[in-house]
């Protein structure tokens, strides 16, 4: 097995880090958000609902880590 290659910034995966996690409860949120407040859904928070806002949610972490990856690259 191979290991890892290190990064020279540990600082920047913890920024990293912390904005994929802050992306997924934002994400989750809507989702929830969603569901609960739009109008013409039923007003039910069921598993299907739970489900889909953690998927928006990993969806947009995804998105947001990615995004920041790309503008750390470009920024060297």
């Amino acid at each position: 097995m191979s290991t890892q290659p290190t990064n020279e910034d540990p600082d920047w995966e913890t920024r990293r880090r912390r904005a994929g996690i802050i992306a997924f409860l934002v994400g989750a949120a809507a989702g929830l958000a969603f569901f609960a407040f739009f109008p013409g859904l039923p007003h039910v928070i069921d598993w299907g609902a739970i489900v889909v806002s953690l998927a928006v949610g990993g969806l947009t972490s995804w998105a947001w880590r990615s995004r920041l990856a790309k503008k750390h690259v470009s920024s060297r």
